[in-house]
This record gives structure tokens, C-alpha cells and sequence, in this order.
């Protein structure tokens, strides 16, 4: 609490099981959002892929779920949350006890939030995967990439996109439902489900003729539009290009010393090859830096292409406070933001000493 404001998710107790991948990166929104999360850490440590940034906000301590003694006061734990987040492989927590059906009979308006890859059944449920594999199934990975082959964009289409931010969503809204009815329930998020709902507006356009499934770089959105796409300037850098509309169109010409062309030859896909190279050769003739410069100001929907380390110096993140450095890293900020709260601060808090100590904050 700051100035007497207090976050959206204050009060609200989540139990969070350490897993890899989207879990931990909806845990983390949850908790930007000041939920008072706790999260059951393996003993061995904390996961190395998200030990600086991504569990940021929350405390943790480490349980021997094979120790019957840790099983029950883990259980005790949950039996006091308002939701629990887990990323096993289906039947792991029935095994253990802690699977829905046990918790929900006696902590009936729990919300138990489920992430997987699969979901909890089909075919493919108990079998090994990652976001590759996950979003192969679903039409995205086959439209992301150049004609030759489907390329991997990071893990952020299904682990944190269908995956992270779908749980925290489904979590979001059992929690109001529990708040209304005090009747908790099971948030089934599986990441290829997730990715295929994410995909809802390319369905929209295939299914209205506009949309060629069987090509990449052959849509308008797909890198093959000359008005809509990436290019290679003078110094090797590259800036990004988004004149969809036509006025947003003639501002880019405009700024290129380029005729704009008529629209239907503009939107004519057999043209956008020799589009495409009379553009690139434009772009050749400056730096990145140069042509975003040129173009500070305009609607010509062009922006440099940065790299990860050079974003939080670009002037609207910083205007923006857009990345902070905590915990010994640069990182993103909390997002969204709200009115009637302050951002949250930026911590690792220290591990209870024991689920003794867990259990005694969670009074």
C-alpha cells in the first residue's frame, strides 16, 4: 500500500507450484497485481530461467512433496488460498492428494488454476512437449516465418501468450465468480487450446476468403506486403514498417521520395515483389537511426527495430518508465497500469524459513 491505494489483487491468496515456462509468468502478472502469492519452490533451488525478473513479488519456501509431513502442510496451505496455480503433467497433484477434487471438498470456493501444454486430457495430454510443439497444432507456427520454413517467435505465442496470460485471465475470472457464489472450480488452461483462441482473428479472415493458410509470407500481416514489413537499412540494422492504411501509405511514400502507388495497384500481390525491392533499395541508402529520425512525428507507422538491450533507452520507454532495474536486472514494469494504485515495487522477498513460517503469514 502506497498513499493509502492499494493494488487490484490485495487480499487475494495464491498458492503458486514452481514449474517452468508460462505458470511462473502468470504468477508473476497476478502478483504485479498485488495478489499475495506463495510459491512452493522444490528443494534444489529456484528454476535459473526466471530467477531475477519473473519472481519478482513474491515469497516462496521449499516443500519435499514425496515427505508426508510437507505434503500436509502444503495442504493446510491451499486449504487457506483463494487460488492455486500448478504445471504438471495431469495426475501428478491427484497422486499427491492435492488434486481438485480434494482441495475443492474441503476449500469450496477455490479456484484451481491448471497449466499444461495438452490439457488435462486427448491423446497428447500426458505426453512432452514445449511451445513448439504446443503451437504446431494449432495454425500459428505454420503462418509465422519466411516462405521457406515456420520459424519459432520465441516462446511468447504459446507459453506466455495462449499459456500465461489465458491462466491469469481464467484465474481473474473464477475468482470473481467464487466472490459472487463462494463456489471455486477448475481453470483447465492448455497452451495449444489457447494459442488456436489467440488465432480467432486469422479464422475471421480465412474464413472470409482473405486469409491463404497454405503460404507464409503471402498475407497482408505475414511480411509479404510491402507496406507491412521489416527492411534492411544501410548500417545492417532494420526498422519496421506498418503503413496498412492508405493515408498512413502516402505519408510513407512521401518521407521515401516514392510515388504512392494507386490502390489497387498498391494492394495488387502480384506486385509486391518489385514493391518490395524498390522499397529495400530506399531503405539501403540510410542507418536505422537516420530513417526513424526522418520519420519522428509522421503517421508513416515506422519504427527502428530494436534489440532487447537497446529498448529501454528509446525515449517513449523511458517517457513511459517503461523498464525499471531491480533486483540486479532491467526488466519490464508492471503492466497494465491503474488508476487508483501505485506500481508495485520491484522485489524478491525472502524465502520462509520453513512451512511453519509460510503457514504462520497466512493466518
Amino acid at each position: 500500500m502506497k498513499n493509502g491505494k492499494t493494488l487490484p489483487l490485495a487480499g487475494i491468496r495464491i498458492l503458486e507450484f514452481a514449474g517452468i515456462g508460462p505458470a511462473p509468468f502468470a504468477a508473476m502478472l497476478l502478483a504485479d497485481m498485488g495478489a499475495s502469492i506463495l510459491r512452493i519452490d522444490r528443494p534444489g533451488g529456484a528454476d535459473p530461467w526466471t530467477d531475477k525478473v519473473v519472481r519478482r513479488n513474491r515469497a516462496s519456501v521449499t516443500a519435499d512433496l514425496k515427505s508426508p509431513a510437507d505434503l500436509a502442510q502444503v495442504k493446510a496451505l491451499a486449504l487457506r488460498a483463494d487460488a492455486l496455480i500448478e504445471g504438471f503433467r495431469p495426475g501428478v497433484m491427484e497422486r499427491l492428494g492435492l488434486g481438485p477434487d480434494a482441495l475443492l471438498a474441503e476449500n469450496p470456493a477455490l479456484v484451481y488454476g491448471r497449466m499444461t501444454g495438452w490439457g488435462q486430457e486427448g491423446p497428447l495430454a500426458l505426453t512432452a512437449g514445449h511451445d513448439i510443439n504446443y503451437i504446431a497444432i494449432t495454425g500459428a507456427l505454420a503462418a509465422i516465418g519466411p516462405a521457406e520454413r515456420p520459424v519459432p517467435p520465441l516462446n511468447l505465442v504459446g507459453d506466455l501468450g495462449g499459456g500465461a496470460l489465458y491462466l491469469a485471465m481464467g484465474v481473474l475470472a473464477a475468482l470473481l465468480r467464487a466472490r459472487q457464489t463462494g463456489e471455486g472450480q477448475v481453470v483447465d488452461c492448455a497452451i495449444s487450446d489457447c494459442t488456436i483462441s489467440l488465432m480467432a482473428m486469422f479464422s475471421d479472415l480465412a474464413a472470409q476468403g482473405r486469409w491463404d493458410s497454405g503460404c507464409r509470407e503471402g498475407n497482408i500481416l505475414d511480411g509479404a506486403a510491402p507496406f507491412y514489413r521489416t527492411y534492411r537499412c544501410r548500417d545492417g540494422h532494420f526498422v519496421a514498417v506498418g503503413a496498412l492504411e492508405r493515408p498512413f501509405y502516402a505519408v510513407l511514400c512521401q518521407g521515401l521520395g516514392l510515388p504512392a502507388l494507386p490502390e489497387a495497384e498498391r494492394m495488387d500481390k502480384t506486385r509486391w515483389p518489385e514493391q518490395i525491392a524498390t522499397f529495400s533499395a530506399v531503405f539501403l541508402t540510410r542507418t536505422r537511426d537516420e530513417w526513424a529520425a526522418h520519420f519522428a512525428g509522421t503517421d508513416a507507422c515506422l519504427a527502428p527495430v530494436l534489440t532487447l538491450g537497446e529498448a529501454p533507452a528509446h525515449p517513449h520507454n523511458l517517457a513511459r518508465r517503461a523498464f525499471v532495474t531491480a533486483n540486479g536486472a532491467v526488466q519490464p514494469a508492471a503492466a497494465p497500469r491503474f488508476s487508483a494504485a501505485p506500481a508495485p515495487d520491484m522485489i524478491l522477498p525472502p524465502d520462509h524459513p520453513s512451512l511453519e513460517a509460510a503457514l504462520a503469514a497466512w493466518v
